[in-house]
């Protein structure tokens, strides 16, 4: 099989499920596995992919995505050229678990997925004492912030945790938030996710000086972690990691109380 994959959680889905020979082309921003991305062809940003290029190399499958706000017109552009795609929108992590078992349907790794999906399991397993739950805020952009709400797999991620999301209870997947809700919100912690930037350029500093912040008690108790969004935004595999990193940060707060 062909395949395109246009987005990052796509293209690490295909290689944990031992097809990355299958894959042909990808978009710009996917970076792992590296030894496998660096020999593909690329075909654009993820909401400027050149249908042109996904079309000359002849994929059997196409795998675009929802979750990425604006790709819904790179599908529009997929499939009015009778390309073959399915274009996943998962929610919740039950929903991640979902779509990765789909995708090794249709790449004849159905044994491979459900190992991938029990390894997942077995790895994001609730932790003990879940009555002590510090509230936190994860940032997916710093300016305005935006933050993942209760339509989110990195939601179940945060709840499995044992931390507390402070916008746990909007019924949408992010939302934008003014510097004044966070500071009447005033969680505990901040958790820094930023998409589109290299984990070596987040900036902890840029939460810090924000004056009006200051008497907030994640800025009074200087606890903003990093975190990167290749580990708590892209609905792959490799939110085992970003699962073990938000319990590193529970305990670092709770650490700190005690």
């Amino acid at each position: 099989m062909r395949i395109v994959s246009l987005t990052c959680s796509n293209t690490e889905i295909v290689c944990a499920l031992g097809c990355a020979d299958q894959l042909v082309g990808i978009d710009n921003h996917s970076d792992y596995p590296a030894k496998v991305v660096d020999r593909l062809s690329r075909v654009g940003p993820d909401l400027t992919i050149d249908i042109q290029k996904v079309a000359d190399l002849k994929p059997n499958l196409v795998l675009a995505s929802l979750t990425v706000p604006g790709h819904e017109l790179v599908v529009e552009g997929i499939e009015s050229r009778g390309l073959p795609y399915i274009a996943p929108e998962p929610e919740s992590l039950e929903d991640v678990y979902e779509n990765i078992l789909a995708i090794g349907e249709l790449l004849g790794a159905s044994r491979q997925a459900e190992q991938t999906v029990l390894q997942m399991k077995q790895a994001i397993q609730p932790v003990g004492f879940q009555q002590d739950k510090p509230s936190v805020l994860i940032q997916w952009w710093p300016k305005p912030v935006i933050a993942p709400g209760k339509l989110s797999w990195t939601e179940d991620l945060i709840d499995a945790a044992g931390l507390k999301n402070v916008i746990a209870e909007r019924n949408v997947k992010s939302t934008p938030l003014s510097d004044e809700e966070v500071l009447e919100l005033d969680p505990e912690c901040a958790v820094i996710s930023w998409c589109g930037v290299k984990f070596e350029k987040y900036r902890t500093d840029v939460v810090y000086r924000n004056p009006m912040w200051r008497n907030t008690r994640f800025v009074r108790n200087k606890k903003v972690f990093a975190i990167s969004e290749a580990h708590l935004g892209r609905p792959s595999p490799r939110l085992i990691e970003g699962f073990e990193e938000l319990k590193n940060v529970r305990f670092n707060i709770l650490s700190s109380i005690t």
